[in-house]
């Protein structure tokens, strides 16, 4: 019995030494844990293309300034993973909305990533009001013809409110001459960015010293439009059905009131919640429509909401 004790003894002293021994080889030294970082995680620094251009306007990106600043809006969205994913995501959901749009105007297809930094594609709400995807300000909408008010905002229609960004935009390329200073007036305003190149006595968008936002504007949209256009290059792996997809709708014309848009969505068979994620510009759960205008609102075909 006296034997048998103490080969259990010494079995557990064994035991009791292998796992101390095992500890010490498994504690997070500086060595090992370096190596366990490096494998489990790398973050690697980026090439700058050498022919990154914004609407046919090559960047001048032999320029030591131009270079970091292009690196680092680079940098800043490659790692910021979540939100690039988000993008990816959206962007196959509205650019086939916003992209004709564009053409038929005549902007460069490259102003879809304009919208994408402005709002991240989606209807937020800036401190200063501006409003929507392409987030524009209430006279600038009123300016070009959309309703804004309690009832009705139509900055936040898809379609009305590109078709008034590239009014704009169309307007900033006459008074300014490229495109890329066409950019920055749509987040410094035209007469903003005419002051500044007057001011410093420069013609180009990259000679200009402005303000943070509007510094980093431009590099933003082609940090986007890079990564965007290249994801697998980028470290971004989605497959297609991974990505939002625009649900069809058709188009109801409406030129009266609507008391009570709850009842009038199940005539659809939609409820009131369906109704508003495919009309956000409707800013109330009823129409006022006193001066008898003709709104569309837009109904999803059948089979795509249980």
């Amino acid at each position: 019995m006296k034997i048998i004790e103490k080969a259990l003894a010494f079995v557990g002293l064994l035991s009791l030494c292998a796992l101390f021994i095992y500890a010490l080889q498994d504690a997070p030294t500086d060595e090992n844990f370096e190596k366990k970082l490096i494998n489990d995680y790398n973050v690697y620094a980026i090439q700058v293309p050498d022919d990154l251009e914004f609407s046919g306007e090559p960047l001048p990106l032999k320029n030591p300034d131009i270079l970091e600043r292009m690196d680092r809006e680079l940098l800043v969205n490659t790692y910021w993973q979540s939100n690039g994913l988000l993008m990816f995501k959206r962007a196959n959901k509205y650019f086939p909305v916003i992209e004709p749009i564009l053409k038929k105007n005549g902007i460069p297809d490259d102003f879809k990533y304009l919208a994408v930094i402005e709002s991240g594609l989606t209807n937020v709400v800036s401190p200063a009001g501006a409003r929507g995807v392409w987030q524009i300000m209430p006279a600038t909408a009123k300016e070009n013809g959309l309703e804004v008010n309690d009832n009705v905002d139509e900055r936040y229609n898809l379609e009305k409110s590109t078709e008034v960004a590239c009014k704009y935009l169309l307007d900033a390329k006459k008074n300014l001459g490229s495109w890329t200073l066409a950019a920055a007036a749509y987040n410094a305003g035209n007469a903003g960015v005419a002051r500044r190149l007057k001011e410093q006595n420069v013609t180009d968008y990259y000679d200009l010293l402005l303000g943070e936002e509007t510094g980093r504007y431009l590099f933003r949209i082609v940090a986007l439009k890079e990564i965007l256009s290249h994801p697998a290059k980028y470290g971004f792996n989605f497959r297609e059905k991974d990505l939002y997809q625009e649900v069809p709708t058709y188009k109801v014309k409406v030129d009266s009131a609507v008391t009570d848009f709850t009842k009038f969505a199940e005539g659809f068979g939609i409820n009131y919640k369906i109704l508003k994620l495919h009309n956000p510009w409707l800013r109330e759960p009823h129409l006022n429509n006193k001066s008898r205008k003709m709104y569309e609102i837009d109904i999803p075909k059948e089979g795509y909401y249980n």
